[in-house]
């Protein structure tokens, strides 16, 4: 009789932590990260669910003579707003994958 009422007890609690985890998730998927090459040169603005939602181009970045520069700095830019992403995805589900083994 015990255990019946143990595994429903850890059903309950799963699904509230279930819960918990989508809302966590959503809340990151609304928050905004800036990713910004050197010198402000290029800044990409991603979503939590990693959607690059902006990227702004420094005028002084734009050499026709050099498009490989230009290139570089919109990746640098963009890298570096995913690994904001990550950051706070960590900070934030890192609690609910640390039991896990994951």
């Amino acid at each position: 009789m015990m255990r019946g009422m143990n595994m429903q007890k850890m059903m309950k609690q799963a699904q509230k932590m279930q819960k918990q985890m989508m809302a966590e998730q959503e809340e990151l998927a609304a928050m905004e990260f800036v990713g910004q090459a050197p010198d402000e040169m290029v800044t990409a603005t991603l979503t939590g669910d990693k959607k690059l939602k902006d990227l702004k181009i420094n005028p002084e970045a734009v050499d026709p003579d050099d498009v490989d520069m230009l290139s570089d700095l919109i990746v640098a830019a963009v890298n570096d707003g995913l690994d904001k992403v990550e950051q706070a995805t960590q900070a934030k589900m890192g609690k609910y994958t640390r039991g896990l083994g994951m």
